[in-house]
């Protein structure tokens, strides 16, 4: 990082301006953290020690650097955190679409533009905002694409805790929103880090179709939904098949029952709005997208990820979980000769079982 300039400066007046600017460039919130994630570190290494992070190599590759901010980029002295609330008004209820088996269900979060680089637009204006302040300055942005604990930073920023089920809830807004970081070396003030309150209440593990929150604060990602069908690229496990319902991208189920919900917060961003009408369209109609369909819906968007095996995949067993109908199983056999063993393997399951 290039040094900060050596001109006197308010670092406590910079501080609340810059959180101030944050909320002019559209972020719900900005709080201001210390690099000491020593607790998290320990906690991190457990579950890696522990498998739980299953074909997720990229989490253990980094070694400390996802748990030492200065490491990962040199002089970093804080962490500026930022959150984005992400379910526009409009967006269909995701409990509709749960119960409804024939719509296929995509995370809240990914019915709109890639947040990461709205996040990181917007980041990037706020360093320039800093800089048109105090002049050059060493800072670093991140949205989710390198090795940092951005849910324990924000929790030290004070944007939220840590709940049971391992995402980040804030008091006033709920859990649906998206992190992002500014690493610096200026030595703003730290902001007090946020209390939990997760008390006794547990209704986020029990929800869980798979079971995958094996413990409070401790996700097994093998049997985590959100994992089976973005990050997984071979086949998902048979007895994990069935409690997948419908949902085909991702899995909200441990927030939508968090009574912190209750305070969420609409997005204000325009881009984050339902695209051909994933929140709730039906699975014989995705089902039948082509590949070139689906790059094209798909640009610029998270669900790009899954890839089109992975999405086609992950319809298929959704297909397989639907209520018994013709029109699923034609849907089905015409991609029973698909070119992917991991589709066709998928498809002849969902047939087994809707011939069953």
């Amino acid at each position: 990082m290039s040094s900060v300039s050596t001109s006197p400066a308010d670092y406590a007046t910079l501080a609340l301006d810059i959180k101030r600017w944050a909320r002019e460039l559209g972020f719900a919130d900005c709080g201001i953290a210390g690099t000491d994630l020593g607790e998290d570190e320990l906690h991190l290494k457990r579950w890696l020690d522990d498998g739980h992070h299953g074909e997720m190599d990229y989490m253990a590759r980094h070694g400390d650097k996802r748990s030492r901010p200065a490491e990962l980029e040199p002089g970093t002295l804080r962490v500026i955190s930022v959150r984005m609330d992400y379910i526009p008004p409009g967006t269909r209820n995701a409990w509709n679409v749960l119960h409804d088996a024939e719509a296929g269900y995509v995370a809240r979060y990914a019915l709109g533009r890639d947040y990461h680089k709205v996040m990181r637009n917007r980041l990037q204006k706020l360093a320039e905002r800093i800089h048109g302040a105090i002049g050059d300055f060493g800072y670093r942005a991140f949205v989710d694409s390198a090795p940092v604990l951005e849910k324990a930073l924000a929790r030290n920023a004070g944007l939220g805790w840590i709940g049971k089920h391992t995402v980040l809830i804030h008091r006033s807004a709920g859990s649906y929103f998206f992190l992002g970081e500014l690493y610096t070396n200026l030595p703003l003030p730290i902001d007090a880090p946020a209390s939990a309150h997760c008390g006794s209440c547990r209704r986020c593990i029990d929800i869980c179709p798979t079971q995958a929150i094996v413990a409070p604060y401790k996700l097994d990602a093998r049997r985590c939904i959100s994992y089976l069908t973005i990050e997984l690229r071979g086949s998902i496990p048979e007895e994990l098949r069935e409690p997948m319902g419908n949902r085909i991208f991702g899995c909200d189920d441990c927030q939508l029952i968090c009574p912190w919900n209750k305070f969420a917060q609409d997005a204000t961003e325009p881009d984050f709005a339902p695209r051909h009408r994933l929140d709730g369209a039906k699975l014989v109609e995705l089902f039948g997208w082509s590949e070139q369909e689906f790059l094209q819906r798909t640009e610029g968007m998270a669900i790009r990820r899954t890839g089109y095996e992975g999405w086609l995949r992950n319809i298929a067993v959704a297909l397989g979980n639907a209520p018994h109908s013709d029109e699923v199983r034609q849907a089905l056999q015409a991609r029973a000769d698909h070119p992917s063993a991991i589709v066709r393997e998928h498809v002849a399951w969902a047939l087994a079982r809707q011939s069953a």
